[in-house]
């Protein structure tokens, strides 16, 4: 019987259906190959090609420059401060959003999406006319003697809200699909809240908030929009690394500001590598 399916077999690979499948199946990688080098290989080898192509002396003078080692400086400590606190928000939205039933429950999941569907430019505005010198809270900061916009903190404020929905994205359909079982019987067994969480919840729940985390962390460092608003790019104090590469390039310094835009494309890098890396312990 195998040897009579053997020419049934050989038959069908020579059909004109199985063949016109075949170029179909070619096609379609070629197509996706095509356009990834044109999307993302060749423009990531022009960055790294002009930022080395005067030397690696060249290179290394331009990124250690004071304004864009400050530039650096200020975007590690952005993703430092802005990480946590969006894990910690993720993780108390998700709790509240899948553990408990409440009117409104769905409005404040539709809500946490909001900084996806709004422009990052919007919100760099909508935070200026609030605390800015003229904004509604304007006045009662000033009587203060409290400055938030064209500071440090004002990046902080708008990289927390463009990047708040990412971890509870991750956390909310896996909190859900788990269901509260393991707690409550942590609980029935005379654990506390802090225990069960812990004990309990985190383990559970800890390669999706990483994986939150990495996203949020690759959107903070790539974030653009919001902080050119708020920032107002003062060179050498709240230019983050993607508005000094803007300014290197509005300064005519190509090669600075390719410079300091292969540091970025590192890190986005590095990122990338620990995304996949996450998404294999998940499925581990």
């Amino acid at each position: 019987m195998a040897i009579l399916a053997f020419p049934a077999l050989a038959s069908e690979k020579t059909s004109p259906q199985f063949r016109r499948r075949l170029w179909g199946r070619r096609f379609l990688i070629g197509l996706a190959v095509v356009l990834s080098l044109i999307v993302l290989g060749i423009p990531m080898a022009v960055i790294f090609s002009a930022a080395f192509g005067s030397g690696m002396g060249r290179f290394w003078a331009e990124i250690t420059k004071p304004d864009t080692m400050h530039a650096v400086w200020l975007t590690v400590l952005t993703a430092i401060v802005v990480v946590p606190v969006n894990m910690a928000f993720g993780v108390c939205v998700a709790w509240l959003v899948t553990r408990f039933r409440f009117p409104g429950r769905r409005l404040l999941i539709s809500f946490i999406e909001i900084p996806f569907s709004v422009s990052p430019i919007i919100a760099g505005t909508a935070y200026l006319f609030l605390y800015g010198a003229q904004g509604m809270l304007g006045p009662l900061l000033e009587s203060y003697d409290i400055k938030i916009m064209f500071t440090i903190p004002a990046i902080f404020l708008v990289s927390l809200f463009v990047t708040s929905p990412f971890v509870a994205r991750e956390l909310i359909p896996l909190m859900e699909m788990q269901g509260g079982e393991d707690e409550e019987a942590a609980l029935s067994l005379g654990a506390s809240g802090l225990q069960t969480f812990f004990y309990v919840t985190l383990p559970n729940i800890k390669w999706a908030l990483l994986y939150g985390a990495v996203l949020c962390n690759a959107r903070v460092m790539g974030e653009y929009g919001a902080t050119s608003i708020v920032s107002g790019a003062i060179r050498g104090k709240t230019n983050t690394l993607p508005l000094q590469v803007d300014l290197l390039f509005q300064d005519q310094n190509t090669v600075g500001a390719f410079a300091a835009a292969s540091t970025l494309a590192v890190l986005a890098l590095l990122t990338l590598v620990l995304k996949v890396w996450l998404e294999r312990k998940q499925v581990d």
